[in-house]
């Protein structure tokens, strides 16, 4: 049975630090293109970065980019994203997703197969 589980999200001041996990159980991550979004309310859910699985490149949303770092740690079945310096505006619940069909980049949520329970992130200003 493929699962996603996010971990890692809290409430934290703005300019502080969170690491969030994906755990990954029934398949390998290592050879599927993983995406980290969000949704805050009433808005769209949206991609915050990803990491492919032909090459491990990265794509990171514009808003985050410089302070968020998506890795991969193959050994663990786990990709993680850093987030540092969060702003009030990263408040919003943070999922991953797999696109088991692709194998590069993939910034669309509808590209994504499987999805994760979500975990909130809180920044207070």
């Amino acid at each position: 049975q493929v699962q996603l589980v996010e971990s890692g999200g809290g409430l934290v001041q703005a300019g502080g630090s969170l690491r969030l996990s994906c755990a990954g159980s029934g398949f390998t991550l290592e050879y599927n293109t993983i995406g980290w979004f969000r949704q805050a309310p009433g808005k769209e859910r949206e991609v915050v970065a990803c990491i492919s699985s032909s090459d491990s490149s990265t794509y990171y949303a514009d808003s985050v980019k410089g302070r968020f770092t998506i890795s991969r740690d193959n050994a663990k079945n786990t990709v993680y994203l850093q987030m540092n310096r969060l702003e009030p505006e990263d408040t919003a619940v943070y999922y991953c997703g797999a696109d088991i069909e692709g194998m590069g980049i993939s910034m669309s949520s509808g590209e994504y197969n499987y999805w994760g329970q979500g975990t909130q992130v809180t920044v207070s200003s």
